[in-house]
């Protein structure tokens, strides 16, 4: 009884969706399909920066890929790409950055952002 009481009382106290809070980078790497077009996880740039390691990298660093005014300035004051800042981006980027050349319109699942993430953490995951 007593394991019972503690299961419903952590169920209780974590947060929605705290499963899948890590995400899956199976998942991720089919989501991050739309973002190919433009972005690599290999190190090499393309009309967008590589989105290799960017999870902790800071913003509009990525040596050779020339960034917008927008993002330059966005990161400007030492932001961090963490997964909240990513989680804040993705949804709506050109909201978050005002004036990116980044014509994405943004992932409206909650799902597929926790994966891509997962996948941009850890692109052989997928594999």
């Amino acid at each position: 009884m007593k394991i019972n009481c503690l299961v419903l009382a952590a169920a209780l106290v974590l947060p929605a969706g705290f499963a899948a809070a890590d995400g899956d980078p199976v998942a991720g790497a089919k989501v991050f399909k739309q973002c190919a077009a433009c972005h690599t996880v290999d190190g090499k740039n393309k009309v967008g920066p590589t989105l290799q390691g960017v999870v902790g990298r800071p913003v509009a660093t990525v040596q050779g890929f020339k960034y917008s005014k927008a993002m330059t300035e966005f990161g400007a004051d030492g932001k961090t790409w963490t997964e909240d800042l990513l989680k804040s981006y993705l949804p709506k980027p050109r909201e978050l950055v005002k004036g990116t050349t980044m014509t994405f319109a943004g992932l409206k699942k909650e799902d597929d952002i926790e994966n891509v993430i997962a996948y941009l953490k850890d692109p052989a995951a997928a594999k």
